[in-house]
């Protein structure tokens, strides 16, 4: 989206990488549409946002898509970045961003390209994101994993059927921390159950090996001894309501590392998915933005 300006030497130098979360794809930059577009503060006039479906998903290079099932390469949150870079000089021939803009999983990327590659970009918003999986967050991870991979047919990831049940149930367990505590009290029963059910809905429809690599690239992600290598100017912004994050454990502690950080929170119902109404800090994006448009 937007507008390509490209420098003397012919390349695109106003390009914004959106990094998706742990279940998204390239569509999920529909999480910060009400931001993007002419005169917003991601102004498509001036800037132009490039979207892409990381390595791992099923939209992409992934162990369903490429039909390799258990013998797909296992990869890093850095590998995925480095797939990342692969693709914007192949596709684009760009080897510089103005900035990357990273969600949950995708602010793992965004992180970790900024403290392995600190000469790539001139800034970097995380949100709703850490430096490292550990905890809750950790043992969401595994206990998904454990699901599929006690299921009888699974055989170490070379299953002749989908896992249907498997990944339903897996997908279900995510469900009680995307929300706010506060959020799911006020909720009726039958609304929950929906929701429930919708998630079991959804996750019959993923592929087992990919939930499994992907989670295994996250329980190893922890560049808390890297992040102080991040000179550019860094957002950083958490929801007070984010039961995977909550400031006071991530984002907070994350923004005494990086020295050139602005730290903001705000309050939002959703939790974690909050970023939804990421247009509640409108003001203050456009205004961290200004000098780079």
């Amino acid at each position: 989206m937007g507008t390509p300006i490209k420098n003397e030497d012919g390349k695109i130098a106003n390009g914004i990488v959106y990094l998706h979360g742990w279940g998204g794809n390239y569509a999920s930059i529909r999480r910060i549409a009400d931001i993007i577009g002419p005169n917003k503060p991601i102004d498509t006039n001036k800037l132009f946002i490039i979207s892409i479906s990381t390595l791992g998903s099923p939209n992409s290079s992934s162990p369903s898509s490429t039909a390799l099932a258990n013998k797909f390469p296992k990869y890093s949150i850095e590998d995925m970045v480095k797939f990342q870079i692969e693709f914007l000089k192949a596709k684009f021939k760009i080897n510089h961003l103005k900035g990357i803009i990273g969600n949950s999983m995708g602010g793992f990327e965004a992180l970790t390209w900024a403290a392995k590659y600190p000469n790539y970009m001139d800034f970097l918003i995380s949100l709703v994101s850490s430096y490292k999986v550990a905890g809750h967050n950790y043992a969401l991870f595994k206990f998904m994993n454990h699901i599929i991979e006690n299921d009888s047919n699974y055989n170490n990831g070379s299953y002749s059927q989908p896992l249907k049940l498997a990944t339903a149930l897996a997908n279900e367990s995510m469900y009680p921390f995307g929300l706010s505590r506060e959020f799911y009290r006020n909720e009726s029963i039958e609304d929950i159950d929906l929701a429930m059910d919708e998630m079991k809905e959804e996750g019959a429809q993923m592929d087992a090996n990919d939930i499994v690599y992907r989670n295994n690239a996250s329980t190893k992600y922890n560049i808390e001894d890297k992040i102080p290598k991040i000179k550019i100017k860094t957002l950083i912004v958490a929801i007070n309501q984010d039961q995977y994050f909550p400031p006071e454990l991530d984002a907070i502690p994350m923004s005494k590392k990086i020295k050139n950080s602005h730290l903001l929170t705000y309050d939002s119902l959703m939790g974690h998915v909050g970023t939804f109404e990421i247009i509640k800090i409108e003001k203050e994006i456009n205004e961290f933005l200004k000098e780079f448009k």
